[in-house]
């Protein structure tokens, strides 16, 4: 017995011996067969139905759930800004508001032999308000440039950020806004472009508004993690007086001041003094909460005592708060 071709049922001369007489099909089987494949059609597109049926409705619920986790995000944010002023942030001086968004700098200074470093970034970052008094901000290493040609240009350090508001008022009741502050730097970067160790650095913050006047006090600490003796320690004492001048402009002037304890400088200070004008909040998109605005700034740090390790320092900045 010889078969010719696959087996499949569909070719039924190739399932009889050769030379078999031809097998009579009745007119009830031809119908019971289409009415078979006719029925397995219908289940296979009843199947293929509630497949896309089941998979469109879990598409929809899922795109529901995250359209309806970041509605509820948005107001909670906005909630959240509402239950503080809505000052300016500073060029330096580290503000106490929660904010949301990335900002980048670009700083360039001059140091006391002539040189001159430019740093992109001047690690700031992403910033973020995952519950109602505390911010997060990751901050990318800054690229910095020397035009001293013994230091090699090249990253900086990765730092990290967390704040908590402790105290909140909009400008319609006590205008005013007490933060506490958490950062902390890995030593990412080569020689020169950041610190050999891990720093960490605590924070208090302060700010009182005057109708069109708002103060801006921080102080703060630097704590190396290892190798104190050679970094020693800093007291960063930060002030801001900011007037809004209209309804974006701001115009400022800063006092920064660092105090060293322990290393080569102990004992030693150094104070700037910088104006700066920011225009702040530009809408780039209408709506709501989730809304685009763009702050921009512009200021120089100059020096107000003899010692220093760097003079006329130029900032730029660039928010983008959404």
């Amino acid at each position: 017995m010889s078969f010719l071709g696959p087996t499949d049922g569909r070719h039924e001369s190739c399932l009889r011996p050769t030379g078999a007489p031809r097998k009579a099909i009745t007119r009830h089987e031809v119908t019971a067969a289409r009415v078979g494949r006719s029925s397995g059609r219908t289940a296979l597109q009843a199947f293929k139905h509630v497949l896309g049926g089941t998979l469109f409705l879990l598409a929809s619920v899922s795109a529901h759930a995250q359209h309806g986790w970041m509605d509820r995000y948005q107001a909670r944010l906005a909630a959240t800004q509402l239950e503080q002023p809505h000052w300016a942030t500073p060029l330096i001086t580290t503000a106490p508001r929660l904010e949301q968004g990335f900002r980048t700098d670009f700083v360039h200074q001059s140091t006391a032999g002539g040189q001159s470093t430019w740093s992109y970034g001047n690690t700031q970052g992403l910033q973020f308000v995952p519950s109602r008094h505390i911010e997060l901000r990751l901050s990318p290493p800054p690229f910095v440039t020397h035009t001293d040609r013994r230091v090699e240009d090249g990253f900086g350090d990765v730092a990290f950020r967390m704040k908590y508001r402790i105290y909140g008022s909009s400008e319609e009741h006590r205008n005013a806004i007490l933060t506490a502050l958490f950062a902390a730097s890995i030593p990412t970067g080569k020689s020169g472009n950041g610190s050999c160790c891990a720093v960490l650095t605590p924070t208090l913050e302060l700010g009182k508004g005057f109708g069109r006047f708002a103060l801006i006090t921080s102080a703060g600490g630097s704590l190396p993690v290892s190798n104190v003796r050679n970094l020693g320690h800093q007291v960063i004492w930060n002030n801001a007086i900011q007037l809004r001048a209209s309804r974006f402009v701001w115009v400022e002037t800063e006092l920064n001041a660092n105090f060293f304890l322990g290393s080569r400088n102990d004992g030693r200070e150094q104070t700037f003094i910088t104006p700066g004008v920011i225009v702040s909040r530009l809408p780039l998109t209408r709506g709501g909460p989730g809304r685009l605005v763009l702050t921009l700034g512009i200021g120089e740090q100059i020096a107000l005592t003899h010692f220093t390790t760097y003079n006329h320092s130029a900032i730029f900045t660039s928010r983008l708060r959404f």
